[in-house]
C-alpha cells in the first residue's frame, strides 16, 4: 500500500478522507476498491440503477452517470480529490468521446490531484517482437487502439493544462483464475487452434491483483505525466503461453497451424491479436511505482492460490 495514504488523526475525517472516483468499475475496479483502506472514500460511475445495491453492498457510492451523455457527469466536478479511470471507448469511431466527455466534466470545478488511465499495450501496434518500452512511439493500427491513442491524448491534455497527475497505464491481456474468462482453460476445451513457432507472435499479460495494485500505486505514487508498462515479467509466445496453461490444466496441447491458413480457421477479433508482436518493458512499473508482482509470470498466477 502507498506509504503517503491519509494518516489518521491529521485533521477531522471530512477534510482529510481522500475520495476517488471509479469510472468504469468493472472486475479490476473492484478489486482496487476492495484492498483500499477504509480511510479512502469510494465512489462508482455506473450506468445501471441494477448495480446500485450491489455497489453499496460492497461500500461502495455509486453514481448513476452515463460517459455518452455529457449532462448525466455535471455531478462529477470538483467530488473526487483522485480519478481512476478504467471505462473502456465507445465501440465505433476514431476518437474515444467517452474519455473527453469525461475529462470535460472534471475540469468544471477543482480537478482532481490525480487521475490513472488504463489504456492497452495495442497502442504500440506490431513491434515485430522487438521491446516496446514507454518511450517507444505510439503506432496504434487498429480503431480499438486508435480509440485507446485518443483516450491518452485527452488525460495528457488534462494534466498539462490543470495541474492534475496523470498516468496512463498500458495494459496488456488481464487474467485470473477468479476472473469470469479469465484463463485460458475454455479457449483449450473448445480445440482452438494457435500459430506454428515460426509464424507466432510475442504475447503479455497481467495477473488482475497486480494489476490492480499498479492502479493503486499509480494514484499515490505516479509521476507527473508519464506513462508506465503494467505487465508482469513473462516472456512467450501465444502459442507457448497455451502450451503451458495446457500443462497445468492437464489438457491437450492446442493444434498448431500456420499464418496462411489461420484466417479461415480463427475469429477475426483473435486474428487481430495475432497480427501483432511485442514485448513490454515493465522497468517502470517496478522502479517508479515500486510495485514488487505477486505473480511475476503466467505460471504462477493460472493456477488457483
Amino acid at each position: 500500500m502507498p506509504s503517503n495514504l491519509p494518516h489518521p488523526g491529521a485533521l477531522p475525517a471530512r477534510f482529510r478522507r481522500q475520495r476517488l472516483l471509479i469510472v468504469g468499475c468493472g472486475d479490476v475496479g473492484l478489486r482496487v476498491a476492495q484492498a483500499l483502506p477504509s480511510t479512502v472514500r469510494v465512489l462508482a460511475l455506473t450506468t445501471s440503477s441494477e448495480r446500485l445495491a450491489e455497489l453499496r453492498g460492497l461500500g461502495i457510492t455509486p453514481l448513476l452517470g452515463n460517459l455518452d451523455q455529457r449532462a448525466s457527469l455535471r455531478r462529477l466536478a470538483g467530488l473526487a480529490t483522485r480519478v481512476l479511470h478504467l471505462a473502456p471507448p465507445q465501440p465505433e469511431g476514431w476518437i474515444d468521446a467517452r474519455t473527453r466527455h469525461l475529462t470535460q466534466a472534471l475540469r468544471r470545478r477543482s480537478v482532481p490531484a490525480a487521475l490513472v488511465y488504463g489504456s492497452t499495450s495495442g497502442v504500440y501496434g506490431d513491434c515485430q517482437g522487438e521491446f516496446a518500452p514507454e518511450t517507444r512511439t505510439v503506432n496504434a493500427q487498429t480503431p480499438r487502439a486508435i480509440r485507446r491513442a485518443d483516450a491518452e491524448a485527452s488525460v495528457r491534455f488534462l494534466g498539462r493544462s490543470n495541474a492534475t497527475r496523470t498516468t496512463i497505464l498500458r495494459i496488456p491481456g488481464i487474467y485470473a483464475p477468479d476472473r469470469v474468462g479469465g484463463t485460458p482453460r475454455e479457449r483449450l476445451l473448445k480445440g482452438t487452434p494457435v500459430l506454428q513457432s515460426q509464424d507466432d507472435v510475442y504475447t503479455n499479460h497481467i495477473h488482475a491483483d497486480d494489476l490492480a495494485r499498479a492502479c493503486i500505486a499509480a494514484l499515490w505514487r505516479g509521476k507527473a505525466q508519464r506513462v508506465v508498462n503494467a505487465n508482469d515479467d513473462s516472456d512467450l509466445l501465444m502459442g507457448d503461453y497455451f502450451d503451458l496453461a495446457a500443462d497445468l490444466y492437464g489438457l491437450a496441447r492446442p493444434q498448431r497451424v500456420p499464418r496462411a491458413t489461420a484466417h479461415g480457421e480463427l475469429p477475426l477479433l483473435l486474428l487481430s491479436f495475432m497480427g501483432e508482436s511485442r514485448r513490454m518493458d515493465n522497468t517502470r512499473l517496478k522502479r517508479e511505482l515500486r510495485l514488487r508482482l505477486r505473480y511475476p509470470t503466467v505460471e504462477q498466477g493460472l493456477l488457483p492460490s
